[in-house]
């Protein structure tokens, strides 16, 4: 009898899936979070906040009265751990008024006001990176997020280099924004030679995340771009038996238009705030579901309403008479 792994080679040996190494997402956000010390203006203000760090944590009686008043101590970054920098400069500003008053009481230098204020948006710069850091470093989460979580992150450079009253810090996330897309070109840029559709694919057939990158326009994104090329690698990893089906399917053919009613979406779906901010409202379009090609184009429709489940998987699993493929489910 042939195993589940022999099965699976032989239903699948016609695809060819084009895997090539693909770099840690999260290691390779936090090399772009990184440029922050490249940034003369940005790594002065960083290296002072980290000696007031430094003199509160070799003062026990400093690190003390903080604790006594906060609950709290300072924190140093590491170059080596993911979001320490954040971390560092989100207690610092918890604890701000204190630091400034035992550093006074101590006789020691601490941040002037424009420098806490700087701080502050810096902090806001950073803050997407260590959420999503913190999403994505999670084993139990799926390479569906991934392409929406970047797509995100560019978002919110964007936004942070249009709004932000600091020209240096605009300038940095311009720069930031530059390097992300350059070191994920292979995720989203399809005209690059490395480019795999896999994650985009990952992300398409996952309902709860795609449905935002659907319904919404951002510029020089090459989202819809994106999905399409996800859908073709769909296409493709079905079994040649169901696409030979579909080649013989006449396009025109009339077939009954399924319409769902409006619901609420789940709170358990993924949030990404600055993308939000970019969802349009699409007509709704009758279209064949008759090829998979067709079932795509239904199923970007869907996308368009939101989507109550929790996963993707509970989507699939309640929409099993429609996936994509009756032979080769979603589910699988």
């Amino acid at each position: 009898m042939e195993s589940d792994s022999e099965i699976d080679d032989q239903r699948y040996h016609h695809v060819d899936m084009e895997m090539a190494r693909t770099p840690c997402v999260v290691h390779t956000i936090q090399l772009v979070v990184h440029m922050t010390q490249k940034e003369t203006t940005v790594k002065r203000v960083l290296d002072k906040a980290r000696s007031v760090v430094r003199l509160f944590r070799k003062s026990s009686v400093a690190t003390q009265r903080l604790l006594d008043q906060c609950g709290v101590i300072v924190v140093n970054d590491c170059p080596t751990r993911w979001s320490s920098t954040f971390n560092m400069v989100t207690r610092l500003l918890t604890v701000k008024d204190a630091v400034c008053q035992i550093s006074n009481d101590m006789g020691w230098d601490s941040l002037l006001t424009s420098e806490w204020q700087k701080l502050s948006s810096l902090h806001d710069l950073l803050l997407p990176f260590a959420e999503h850091t913190k999403t994505l470093q999670s084993d139990t989460t799926s390479m569906s997020l991934v392409v929406p979580a970047l797509f995100d992150l560019l978002s919110h450079l964007a936004d942070f280099a249009e709004n932000t009253r600091y020209r240096d810090l605009a300038t940095l996330a311009e720069k930031m924004r530059s390097n992300l897309n350059l070191r994920f070109a292979c995720l989203l840029d399809s005209n690059d030679e490395k480019f795999s559709p896999l994650a985009a694919a990952a992300c398409f057939v996952n309902p709860t995340v795609c449905e935002i990158l659907v319904n919404i326009d951002v510029a020089d994104g090459n989202i819809q771009e994106l999905l399409k090329q996800a859908g073709d690698y769909v296409v493709k990893c079905t079994s040649p038996h169901t696409r030979q089906e579909d080649s013989g399917l006449q396009e025109s053919e009339d077939d009954e238009v399924v319409e769902e009613p409006d619901a609420a979406p789940s709170s358990k779906q993924p949030v990404f705030r600055f993308l939000s901010k970019c969802r349009t409202t699409r007509p709704k379009q009758k279209t064949s579901t008759t090829s998979i090609r067709q079932q795509i184009i239904k199923y970007k429709e869907e996308l368009s309403h939101p989507i109550t489940e929790d996963t993707g998987t509970d989507f699939w699993l309640e929409k099993t008479s429609q996936v994509i493929s009756q032979e080769d489910g979603a589910t699988e």
